[in-house]
């Protein structure tokens, strides 16, 4: 017989083994972590079924952090203090994963989900081609995108299912509509496909391409949404777009494979604060949280909620439909670098520039211009790019 407490989460028997969350306050969604006679720890321990817009979740181990006196007793103790205590090792459990094959199926290039529809309007077609296998972007019968999360050893965890507009972009989230957010392994457990003791463990979006051969010594950039690492992968590709799925998501386990990474953290506008104490929690990581929305956001951008996405499309277009269209996959400066070295070659003259030539001068213009130039300044500050200036007109 064992003399310590071992605590799972309460197995679903119907509305009353759901309870109210203590942080978004919802009723019917809250799962208590109890111990094998079902006895609850604490209230306030347990997981809400809402892991993107709440994502709370409080395990045995850090409450017992939290009150270590009440865990001072060895009949009471975890089986993970306990362990800890006599010098074991503790048990791992062993990781559940999805099988490859969900993946393979539903990530289609050749099938649009109404995200990569919204995507065609901001990119070409090869780049949002490219963005869907790098991200491996799937899609469902109903058109709604799968982010899976791979990690860095190539595990499938999961994939969130998620519903947009595709002519916006912007979630859909009216109350009408189900399945607005779901989840793979919610899907294959509830036909059967995945054992009934299948527990989700989550890694930030994108973490294979950390692993990726090509992308050592990138610079990694993180945000909260999915579709936001996806949009500014298409836009600044030199970096490592990164989501954690979600502002309450910064936990150091599953930030801790970007140690030894230079790290530029990018939260929504509404979540500066938040990410910079969590952050600042986190010495052994070299994270900079960007301050360029908190700075800069008007307070219409403050309403809407934007996010770095929301800043670098309207960078992009401010550039002009044309200019989009020549560089769908560019850092948004690449064309800028190319025209000072132009412009720098002996013998060579503003005056005399051939069409293609006056129009990444436009292009030029208009990111440089006195309105712009602010926003253009703090891009160039977070992401280490070199500014110049033009100062001879030309055709302009």
């Amino acid at each position: 017989m064992k003399e310590y407490r071992e605590f799972h989460l309460q197995k679903y028997s119907g509305r009353s083994s759901r309870h109210t969350c203590p942080q978004c306050g919802k009723p019917f969604c809250f799962s208590l972590y109890v111990d094998e006679g079902g006895m609850p720890l604490s209230p306030e321990v347990g997981r809400c079924d809402h892991e993107s817009s709440c994502g709370y979740h409080k395990t045995p181990k850090d409450y017992f952090a939290e009150h270590p006196n009440l865990a001072s007793d060895w009949r009471t103790a975890p089986d993970w203090l306990r362990a800890e205590r006599s010098g074991e090792k503790p048990k791992e459990k062993p990781l559940c994963t999805i099988p490859e094959e969900y993946l393979t199926r539903s990530v289609r290039p050749d099938i649009q989900s109404d995200f990569t529809a919204f995507l065609s309007t901001i990119f070409q077609k090869d780049a949002v081609d490219h963005l869907t296998q790098r991200y491996n972007l799937g899609v469902t019968h109903a058109r709604d995108v799968i982010y899976f999360q791979r990690d860095i050893k190539g595990n499938i965890r999961t994939g969130k299912i998620m519903k947009y507009n595709p002519k916006t972009g912007k979630r859909v989230k009216d109350a009408k509509i189900p399945g607005k957010v779901n989840w793979i392994h919610s899907v294959l457990k509830h036909k059967g496909l995945l054992q009934s003791d299948w527990e989700l463990t989550q890694c930030l979006f994108g973490e294979h391409l950390l692993a990726d051969p090509d992308e050592k010594g990138k610079t990694a950039a993180l945000v909260e949404s999915e579709k936001t690492a996806v949009i500014a992968s298409g836009i600044m590709p030199k970096y490592i777009w990164l989501a954690t799925g979600g502002k309450s998501q910064l936990s150091p386990d599953r930030l801790s494979v970007l140690k030894g990474r230079k790290v530029i953290a990018f939260p929504d506008i509404d979540g500066y604060e938040e990410w910079k104490k969590k952050l600042s929690a986190m010495p052994q990581l070299d994270i900079t949280v960007s301050d360029i929305l908190e700075k800069n956001a008007t307070e219409a951008d403050r309403r809407a909620h934007i996010d770095i996405a929301d800043w670098l499309i309207r960078w992009k277009q401010e550039g002009g439909s044309e200019e989009m269209e020549t560089v769908p996959e560019s850092d948004g400066l690449s064309k800028l670098g190319q025209s000072r070295q132009k412009s720098d070659e002996p013998g060579t003259e503003l005056g005399q520039d051939s069409d293609e030539e006056i129009r990444e001068l436009r292009f030029v213009k208009n990111y440089l211009s006195p309105e712009s130039l602010p926003a253009i300044r703090l891009l160039v500050n977070d992401f280490g790019l070199i500014p110049y200036s033009v100062t001879k007109a030309g055709h302009l």
